[in-house]
C-alpha cells in the first residue's frame, strides 16, 4: 500500500472498565498467509460484553489493554505472502481470532484487521456486510462443536448437501433461532443429518425454515417426550447444547433414545444446566475455541476454505439471524453491548462502521 491507513480501536482498556475507549490503533501488516480486511459491518456477540463484565472472571489469558470482536466483514486492502484465495478488492466476511490467540492485531472492534486468510470466504455481492456480519463467531462455534473429532465428530458439510437415505442420521440442536443455532442448524443439514430443535412457538416457522425437520417449544412440559418421539427408532448421532436448561432435556433425550446412537454426547456451546442430575452415559462437553481451533488445519478453516464459498454464492447456507444494526462507527459498540445484553430473540447485533 502506498500510505499506511490510520487506524482506531474500540480499546477495552482494563478488567470491568467500562466504556470501550475509542483511540489509535497500530495499523499492522499482513504476515505469511494474512490479509488485513477494512471493516464495514461488525457482529456483537456475548462473549465480547461479558469480558467486560465480568473480567477475569472470563477469559482470564487476555492481557490488557485489548481489542475484542470476532464478526468481521469488509474488503481486503492488503494480502501477505503466500496468500492465493484473496486480492485486493475483494469482499470477505472473516472471522477474527484475537480471543483464540490473544493477539489484538486480529480483534475486531477496529477500522482495519488482520485475519488469517483461512478465516475468511468471500462475499457475493447479493449479502451486504451487515448481514453477512452475524456469520463468522457462530460459524466457528457451531462447526468446531459439530464437526471436530474432540466433539461430536459429525461428518462435514458438503455442496450440495448429500442426498438423502433411509439410514440418515438425526442430531438435536437446541436454541435453534440463536446465531449458533442458525448456523448449526443449516451446517449440520449440509452434512446429510436430520435436525430436530427447539425454540420459542413465534420462532418455529424460522428455524424450520433454515432446515429443522421438528421444532419444539423449550418451555413445554412435554418437550423431553416430545422430542424422544420425533427421533424414535432413528440413528440418533448426538446433541448440540444451546441455552439454560437444554444440557438436561438434552441428555434426558439421549438417555432414554428407543434406536441406535452414535455416542452420547452433547457439545455445550452456552446455557447454564437445569440442576437436574444428568445419565452417567451421556457425556457433556464445554465447547473451547483455543488456538488449536483457529489453525490453518481445523475443521473451522475447512468450513471457510471448502464449504462457505460456494454456498454462500448459491443460498445453500444464509445469514441468519436478521441484523439489526444500531448504528455506525466504534464509537457505537458499547451502546450495542447495552441492547444485546437486554437480549434478542432471531436477531443480532450489528453495528456498522
Amino acid at each position: 500500500m502506498a500510505q499506511t491507513p490510520e487506524n482506531k480501536a474500540a480499546w477495552l482498556s482494563g478488567s470491568k472498565v467500562t466504556p470501550l475507549e475509542v483511540g489509535p490503533a497500530p495499523y499492522t501488516q499482513p504476515g505469511p498467509h494474512q490479509i488485513v480486511v477494512k471493516n464495514s459491518a461488525l457482529g456483537i456477540n456475548s462473549v465480547d460484553w461479558a469480558k467486560q463484565l465480568l473480567g477475569e472472571g472470563l477469559l482470564g489469558h487476555i492481557s490488557y489493554p485489548f481489542i475484542l470482536g470476532e464478526d468481521v466483514a469488509g474488503t481486503v486492502v492488503e494480502v501477505g505472502e503466500g496468500v492465493e484465495r484473496f486480492r485486493v478488492g475483494d469482499r470477505v466476511v472473516a472471522a477474527a481470532a484475537a480471543i483464540s490467540l490473544n493477539t489484538s492485531l486480529e480483534g475486531g472492534f477496529q477500522l482495519y484487521t488482520v485475519i488469517r486468510e483461512w478465516l475468511a470466504a468471500p462475499l457475493p455481492e447479493s449479502i451486504t456486510f451487515e448481514q453477512a456480519s452475524v456469520i463468522p463467531l457462530a460459524v466457528f462455534t457451531a462447526s468446531h462443536g459439530l464437526f471436530d473429532a474432540g466433539y461430536l465428530g459429525l461428518d462435514l458439510p458438503t455442496v450440495p448437501a448429500p442426498p438423502s437415505s433411509a439410514d440418515k442420521q438425526a442430531v438435536i440442536i437446541t436454541g435453534g433461532s440463536s446465531a449458533v443455532g442458525s448456523t448449526a442448524i443449516q451446517l449440520a443439514v449440509s452434512a446429510g443429518y436430520e435436525v430436530v430443535s427447539t425454540a420459542s412457538p413465534k420462532n418455529f416457522d424460522y428455524v424450520k425454515k433454515l432446515g429443522a425437520t421438528h421444532v419444539f417449544d423449550y418451555k413445554s412440559g412435554t418437550v423431553i417426550d416430545d422430542i424422544s418421539a420425533a427421533v424414535k427408532g432413528l440413528h440418533l448421532a448426538c446433541g448440540y447444547s444451546i441455552g439454560d436448561g437444554s444440557i438436561d432435556l438434552l441428555a434426558a433425550v439421549l438417555a432414554k433414545h428407543e434406536g441406535t446412537s452414535t455416542h452420547k454426547v452433547i457439545a455445550l456451546a452456552g446455557g447454564q444446566p437445569g440442576g437436574g442430575s444428568i445419565d452417567p452415559s451421556v457425556q457433556v462437553k464445554f465447547i473451547l475455541l483455543g488456538p488449536d481451533a483457529a489453525g490453518p488445519d481445523s475443521v473451522v478453516s475447512k468450513i471457510y476454505n471448502n464449504y462457505l464459498p460456494e454456498a454462500l454464492a448459491n443460498a445453500q447456507f444464509v445469514p441468519a439471524p436478521e441484523a439489526i444494526v444500531v448504528g455506525k462507527g466504534l464509537g457505537k459498540i458499547q451502546e450495542a453491548f447495552g441492547i444485546h445484553m437486554q437480549g434478542v430473540s432471531a436477531k443480532k447485533i450489528v453495528v456498522s462502521l
